[in-house]
């Protein structure tokens, strides 16, 4: 298989790389070069900026792809200027969209792709769905060989899935943590939530890959484990090796009080109970199963962090926000009482 990725340095694509190239594969990655330090040998660079679609058209000129999969595509321009550069230059291209442009607030928690797409609440999504409508559009009226795909809250070693946390990253939340600080968990830690290994997702995207049956198909990819956020956040202080003090505030506030886009990251996403039905991706992808449990993976990512000084990155607003938070929430109760 000879494939193209658009990007190919994140969290999802890192993790699709290796086993790829493993396989066999000839892999092309079209990026700027500014992260393909850590990449594993045998890959192809084409170090080039995709939004320089002339320069980009001339470098892949007498190159065609089996596969072709754009990982930084945001809004419907990008996809427009995909759709000129490699509608004749590929068998199968994969637009990587999200899972939070699923209806919010869902009408049933049990997610399946025949769920509507609808997202009042956060743009991000508004413009994936956009991206996606575009994309089928070119496949019924152009033969455009594309496949959607999905993922939804998927990490790896280097950062914590968590439910709030500042600009910076999120080790300051282990970092509270590790400090005995109060955690801010929004709402009240019961909703329901879907983290998936970016080693799992990697095999159903890999599944996927020049599979027939996937033209002109959405597609999520994620974990079959289905866990709370106070769960989350208790798995998280227990790989620390610490006693959990959480705080519980309610979405709405804390979008109302913060900088960070919390109404579309929690109100549009992260506050809602999500269960996915991977029936679609299995009957595709038969020997699919997502294997790491998540408290598995978050020892796996709390033993890299703590050994790579880099990915400890402070960030001194979101601390001193939270205590304000908490702060606050404590001189309601005295308000309230007093």
């Amino acid at each position: 298989m000879k494939a193209l990725f658009i990007g190919g340095t994140g969290t999802i694509s890192s993790a699709i790389t290796k086993p790829l190239l493993e396989n066999g594969c000839e892999l092309y990655l079209l990026n700027r070069g500014s992260r393909n330090e850590t990449l594993p040998s045998g890959v192809n660079i084409i170090q080039a900026d995709i939004n320089d679609e002339e320069h980009v058209a001339k470098l892949i000129e007498n190159l065609t792809f089996d596969v072709v999969a754009d990982f930084i595509a945001f809004v419907p321009a990008q996809l427009e200027r995909d759709y000129r550069l490699f509608k004749d230059k590929t068998k199968q291209f994969m637009f990587i969209s999200s899972a939070s442009a699923y209806q919010t607030p869902l009408s049933d928690y049990r997610i399946t792709e025949g769920t509507p797409l609808s997202n009042p609440y956060w743009e991000y999504s508004r413009n994936k769905i956009a991206c996606e409508d575009y994309l089928l559009k070119q496949y019924r009226e152009q033969g455009f060989p594309i496949t959607i795909i999905r993922p939804s809250h998927t990490y790896d070693e280097r950062s914590l899935p968590l439910g709030v946390h500042g600009s910076k990253g999120t080790w300051q939340v282990a970092k509270r943590m590790l400090e005995k600080k109060p955690v801010i968990i929004h709402g009240d830690g019961t909703s329901l939530w879907t983290m998936t290994h970016s080693r799992d997702f990697a095999k159903g995207f890999i599944g996927l890959m020049g599979n027939i049956h996937a033209i002109g198909e959405s597609i999520h990819i994620t974990s079959d484990e289905t866990v709370t956020w106070n769960q989350i956040y208790q798995i998280i202080a227990d790989a620390l090796g610490v006693e959990l003090n959480a705080v519980h505030v309610a979405s709405e506030f804390l979008a109302a009080c913060s900088k960070e886009d919390y109404r579309g990251g929690l109100l549009g996403d992260k506050a809602n109970s999500v269960v996915f039905d991977n029936s679609k991706l299995k009957r595709l992808v038969p020997e699919f199963v997502a294997t790491t449990r998540l408290d598995q993976g978050i020892k796996e990512t709390i033993k890299y962090i703590l050994a790579h000084p880099e990915h400890q990155k402070e960030d001194k607003e979101f601390d001193v926000w939270c205590d304000k938070v908490v702060r606050a929430l404590d001189a309601a109760v005295s308000a309230v009482n007093g």
